[in-house]
């Protein structure tokens, strides 16, 4: 079995777990699940459970995208037709998607947010930190976490296709990433349309 694939594999486990979902139940007695939004991220978790715990818990999802894409980087070559950065992209896109379709949720996890950070975070750090400072303006401005995500999700394979041309690989996982992040948020999109989404309110 290619390197690639078993890191891919371990990627999507460290994705399932529900890291919000564990923190919340354990510590707060609350399952984010019935609660708020009823979303297991970083988000609900602040409102249902508290800042501490939603701190925890966007650091802990962030991690899981960060780390199988960090690791991959030590062992990646050039396999079965794939170029190493192929195998990059692949295995720092399985913990995205083990976390909004976790094997140990039945499949029903989160929106995937703070995950995506993770598996941008090796790939274009400038981006990323590009994204946050657009983050935090949109949510200043209009006080709405959703709105600040999908924008950001939705621009940041921009960025990627300009700080990364040399990898058509992360141009694509971006992609796919953002029509994901979108699909999550169907149900703020509607409530936004509607003015009845929740603004954050710190």
């Amino acid at each position: 079995m290619p390197t690639g694939i078993f890191i891919a594999l371990l990627g999507y486990l460290l994705g399932s777990i529900p890291i919000g979902l564990l923190l919340s139940r354990i510590f707060a007695k609350v399952d984010p699940r019935t609660a708020g939004s009823k979303n297991i991220g970083a988000t609900n978790v602040f409102r249902t459970a508290g800042k501490t715990l939603g701190i925890l818990t966007l650091i802990g999802d962030i991690l899981k995208g960060l780390i199988p894409g960090i690791v991959i980087r030590w062992v990646a070559t050039d396999q079965w037709g794939l170029s190493a950065d192929q195998w990059i992209a692949i295995a720092g896109l399985s913990p995205f998607l083990g976390h909004i379709f976790p094997i140990f949720l039945g499949f029903k996890g989160g929106k995937g947010v703070a995950t995506a950070v993770g598996v941008y975070l090796p790939i274009s750090p400038l981006s990323v930190l590009i994204e946050v400072f657009v983050f935090m303006g949109i949510v200043w401005k209009w006080r709405f976490i959703s709105l600040g995500s999908m924008i950001c999700a939705t621009t940041i394979p921009i960025l990627i296709a300009f700080f990364r041309s040399d990898s058509q690989a992360y141009f694509v996982i971006s992609v796919i990433i953002a029509a994901l992040i979108l699909y999550r948020h169907q149900s703020n999109i509607v409530r936004l349309l509607q003015g009845t989404e929740n603004k954050w309110k710190p």
